[in-house]
């Protein structure tokens, strides 16, 4: 354990170390406590944000979307032959599935 005052961290604004310097060891040990529970509290909260704002790109279910297909899949067109075929895609863990949806040009 070193004698000399630890060095507070460079991007921690000045008022805030003149603060915790001047603080009692017992209130320091509230402060560590205290940050900490917070700052759990506000990753939490980002990460609840960042999922509602996945959420909201989703659009909603198309009324074609059959009920074995998720609501994420998107629409992508493959070429079999010459002839191009509509087909359901999304991902499940590491692969991607696919569903047939019809042909590209309904008179095919």
């Amino acid at each position: 354990m070193s004698y000399e005052p630890p060095t507070p961290p460079a991007n921690l604004p000045t008022e805030i170390v003149n603060t915790l310097n001047e603080a009692t060891s017992e209130h320091l040990r509230d402060v560590a406590s205290y940050a900490e529970a917070l700052a759990e509290y506000k990753e939490r909260e980002a990460r609840l944000e960042e999922e509602e704002a996945d959420d909201a790109d989703i659009e909603e279910r198309p009324d074609d979307l059959p009920d074995d297909v998720p609501a994420k899949a998107t629409i992508t067109i493959k070429e079999i032959n010459d002839n191009r075929y509509y087909y359901w895609q999304w991902r499940e863990g590491d692969s991607v599935t696919s569903k047939y949806k019809g042909p590209v040009n309904p008179d095919e």
